[in-house]
């Protein structure tokens, strides 16, 4: 038999403890003490009704979905906390900057339309 063929009785099985902390600390990119450092600064981001003082408008064309969930959210939080009239503002200002160019697709143009439209049916049954 040749080296070559001997090869093939020198397959490792399973991996020892110590290469599968060594794996994940690759998976991970990331050692202990850098993550304990991140960990440490981390807050969490807690929104009150803000939400549409800190997008930016108009949205791109090739915004990403976390832009136009951004808006979403931002329509969602206001009507949450019934301020319907700043919901009835921002999406007509949304829609308005929008145009045909506009990064919303026709899903969510139709989802901040509903909310709009709620709103003043909320509006109407108040006064």
């Amino acid at each position: 038999m040749s080296d070559g063929e001997n090869d093939l009785f020198n397959i490792q099985v399973s991996d020892s403890e110590e290469d599968k902390v060594e794996k994940k600390s690759k998976r991970t990119g990331q050692s202990e003490d850098d993550f304990q450092a991140v960990k440490s600064t981390y807050r969490a981001k807690v929104e009150n009704g803000n939400i549409h003082e800190t997008i930016s408008l108009p949205l791109a064309p090739d915004a990403n979905k976390q832009h136009v969930q951004e808006v979403i959210h931002a329509a969602e939080e206001l009507y949450f906390f019934r301020r319907y009239r700043d919901v009835i503002d921002l999406v007509s200002r949304v829609l308005a900057l929008e145009g045909d160019k506009g990064g919303l697709d026709d899903e969510s143009k139709q989802l901040l339309s509903m909310y709009q439209s709620r709103c003043r049916q909320k509006l109407k049954q108040t006064d």
